[in-house]
């Protein structure tokens, strides 16, 4: 007789709390907040550095290396002796697209009842409907909460990436971002700041901009930009600390923002919609979402500008970019974007870019590898490299690579 799957029921919103893998480490506490403001409770899957054999058990070495590292972790943690009895769920977020990662849902759940802790509810946080659960669904306080949660992350990400190396007092900008990130995680949880006002970006700008910073560095440290499929990109997990290897070896580094992403997975599925002839009001609806995002977008950057610091290309000058070297169609995986940001680092002088990938995914390996060529020939001067990244391979070999491609 088949396994019931666990229902997350409405009871359980003020009982239980939703862990959701460490995928965007600069996000996770506004998305707390956000969620909080939407009624749930949201924690983080720990990072656990020895994973549990049942993963590889349960999970096929067919699935690629982000599989391993999501399901290994939610599955120490189910076993794990400290949450035994703890009214716990999980939470995986799905964007579709031609990736593995559409099967996880099921993975998720079939791994839990092969360790016997198929209790535990799974959710799936998708904007299509799909996986659902009666006590679970994204309102419209999640969804505007979530939209202000990821702008000033990523604002207060761009700060700190930029600032930090040349700071004339070690740890003064880290204080500053953890005191805008309790303020904001606080007034968040209560519904502010969804409107997205200039004075809330410049109070922000103007506290990291009276940083003291030690301009000797300038000129001293390597430039690198970081791209890549969105888990090995912005998880420590994932990247297993790239972030930590790259400070320690004097490197200035910057993420794209996570913003982006969500615009390209807006457009992704406007394209899809278009060309399964879906209705011009679906399509209307899109380019409305796109719209709007681009103009907070936008504001954010004019104060950034006005404090003399670096930001992201807008949306759709990331697609520009692109176009030189790919179709704006490949919308599969990470499709264009990886592309586009890449040539938005070397334009701003992040001119070592890391393209860091999962091992065993097709979309990636086309998406990155497939232009690096390209990439080259158009800015020779450039140092691009495809880093990727495997659940069984040795760090030596892989930070070795990655020391080879900085140098």
């Amino acid at each position: 007789m088949t396994e019931k799957t666990a229902v997350f029921t409405k009871a359980m919103r003020k009982t239980h709390t939703i862990y959701m893998p460490d995928m965007l480490h600069y996000h996770n506490d506004l998305l707390k907040a956000s969620f909080k403001f939407a009624g749930y409770r949201l924690g983080v899957v720990p990072e656990y550095r020895e994973m549990t054999q049942s993963v590889h058990k349960t999970v096929n070495s067919d699935y690629c290396t982000c599989a391993v590292g999501i399901v290994g972790n939610l599955l120490s943690m189910a076993e794990d002796p400290r949450f035994r009895g703890q009214p716990i769920a999980f939470l995986e977020p799905q964007m579709g697209g031609a990736c593995r990662a559409g099967n996880y849902y099921k993975l998720i759940i079939n791994s839990l009842r092969a360790c016997g802790r198929g209790d535990i509810p799974v959710l799936s946080l998708n904007l299509k409907g799909q996986e659902k659960q009666p006590g679970f669904r994204i309102n419209m306080r999640m969804l505007f909460s979530s939209v202000a949660a990821v702008c000033l992350s990523d604002m207060l990400m761009a700060l700190l990436l930029q600032i930090r190396p040349y700071e004339k007092h070690p740890g003064e900008t880290e204080a500053i971002y953890r005191k805008w990130i309790t303020k904001l995680e606080c007034e968040l949880g209560k519904g502010r700041h969804m409107f997205f006002r200039r004075s809330l970006y410049r109070k922000i700008a103007a506290d990291f901009a009276a940083i003291e910073l030690d301009e000797t560095k300038r000129g001293q440290l390597r430039k690198v930009g970081i791209v890549g499929e969105i888990y090995i990109k912005f998880s420590p997990v994932g990247n297993r600390h790239l972030e930590d290897l790259l400070r320690q070896n004097d490197c200035e580094y910057r993420l794209g923002g996570f913003l982006n992403y969500c615009m390209f997975v807006l457009y992704t599925d406007m394209i899809s919609s278009k060309l399964n002839g879906k209705s011009r009001a679906l399509l209307g609806l899109y380019k409305a979402a796109i719209a709007l995002a681009d103009r907070i977008q936008g504001r954010m950057h004019r104060v950034m500008d006005e404090y003399g610091f670096t930001h992201d290309a807008l949306f759709r000058e990331l697609k520009e970019h692109a176009s030189k070297i790919i179709s704006d169609n490949y919308v599969v995986g990470d499709g264009w974007l990886i592309t586009g940001e890449a040539l938005d680092h070397i334009k701003k002088g992040y001119d070592r870019v890391l393209a860091v990938h999962p091992f065993g995914c097709l979309v990636s390996h086309v998406g990155i590898r497939g232009t690096l060529g390209s990439i080259r020939k158009l800015y020779p001067n450039a140092s691009i490299h495809s880093i990727e990244y495997d659940y069984d391979q040795s760090q030596a070999m892989r930070e070795s690579r990655i020391l080879l491609a900085l140098h």
